[in-house]
């Protein structure tokens, strides 16, 4: 028998560098600061909340949009963060988690032809999310020195044509560690005021914001918030990234179509967890505290490389640290962290992998989110290099 031919809707795609550089480091014994989850176990207070869920019989399929108590508890918490009050009921979706949220915004809102700004280097979903849509990606670059990753909005703006739909923005900003600022924001409005252009706002790490800056979520800008799609991560907050849950806020004629699609990709989310995470919402300790916790990490983190042939870049925010190599090696970002891997035995990122047609800049991204043993032995071998 002949196995049919089947044309590929992504054909450029293959498997992820997180997957290959996780496979790397478990295969020659690293310690894996490439792929961006903990190594440490989240409150079990949290897993106490699920367990009652699930022994009160919560193991059915919930509400299309979400349990009524999660999405209740995420707009008070949206409200009282940045004073915007997003309707439960109309506004506010809950997602398996972030990824399945940016892809139904992009297939919600965008048509064959339409172009989608896409600031680089960018998360790897975004890019065939795009072009499962039929749209097209414009990227444009962040400008990078010692002072860090910022944005262009020059260029955004000169990139703007009849036929932009949409704007793709993270912060904090993975891979990069960097921030939006309300100065960013008020750039981003001035370019899509008065026109038809959607923002797709990437928020997962917004309770990583680090030396007592605030969130420059697009909810607290009203031009932006109205024509925003805010998506967000209980997986990184709450340290289950396994656990696959997050939200979408958007304005409720987005919702309404963000759900179309919704309902036939997904359905609907793991309901105990979504009543277990509603209930531990009620004490906003854990999220108002991750701040600290994740500067303590990349404080220590810093101050273990500070003496190495390692070059910083800031970390303003989400939990990676990106670092210059040239002191080191000439070979190209892949390779680097490959030889990174197999010969110091630990594993990094390249951040050329996060472009479209991939960028060399001679950078590699590390993962702090790891427990504070974890960080000292991979510092003990980066500082031998």
């Amino acid at each position: 028998m002949t196995t049919p031919a089947l044309v590929s809707r992504l054909p450029a795609v293959g498997t992820t560098v997180f997957t290959q550089m996780s496979a790397l480091a478990f295969d020659h014994g690293a310690v894996n600061l490439g792929q961006g989850f903990p190594d440490f176990d989240c409150d079990p207070k949290l897993v106490d909340h699920v367990n009652d869920a699930m022994r009160a019989g919560h193991n059915q399929y919930p509400f299309m949009t979400g349990v009524p108590a999660l999405r209740a508890a995420i707009a008070a918490k949206l409200e009282a963060r940045y004073g915007r009050r997003y309707d439960s009921a109309a506004e506010i979706t809950v997602t398996a988690g972030a990824t399945q949220g940016i892809i139904t915004a992009i297939l919600c809102s965008v048509h064959p032809g339409d172009e989608v700004i896409v600031i680089e280097p960018a998360y790897d979903s975004y890019l065939p999310s795009i072009q499962l849509a039929g749209g097209v990606a414009v990227p444009v670059a962040m400008r990078v020195n010692e002072q860090g990753y910022s944005v262009p909005w020059d260029q955004v703006a000169a990139s703007v044509s009849a036929r932009t739909r949409m704007i793709v923005i993270n912060t904090p900003h993975n891979p990069t560690g960097s921030i939006l600022r309300q100065a960013d924001l008020a750039a981003l409005a001035a370019i899509v005021d008065n026109t038809n252009i959607l923002v797709l706002s990437d928020e997962v790490y917004e309770h990583m914001v680090f030396d007592g800056e605030p969130h420059a979520s697009v909810a607290t800008h009203p031009v932006l918030a109205e024509r925003a799609f805010v998506v967000s991560s209980f997986g990184k907050t709450y340290h289950v990234t396994g656990w696959k849950v997050g939200y979408v806020a958007a304005p409720a004629a987005l919702t309404a179509e963000f759900r179309k699609v919704h309902q036939y990709n997904v359905f609907t989310v793991n309901t105990p967890m979504q009543h277990g995470i509603a209930a531990y919402m009620a004490d906003p300790a854990p999220y108002l505290g991750l701040a600290a916790f994740y500067q303590k990490k990349r404080d220590l983190f810093r101050a273990g490389l500070a003496g190495s042939r390692f070059t910083l870049l800031p970390s303003d925010g989400t939990y990676f640290q990106c670092v210059r190599y040239d002191a080191i090696s000439s070979l190209s970002e892949a390779e680097f962290a490959k030889w990174l891997t197999v010969e110091a035995k630990v594993a990094a990122i390249p951040v050329s992998a996060f472009y479209g047609t991939p960028k060399e800049s001679g950078i590699v991204r590390f993962c702090f989110a790891k427990k504070d043993e974890t960080l000292q032995l991979a510092l003990e071998r980066l500082a031998r290099l």
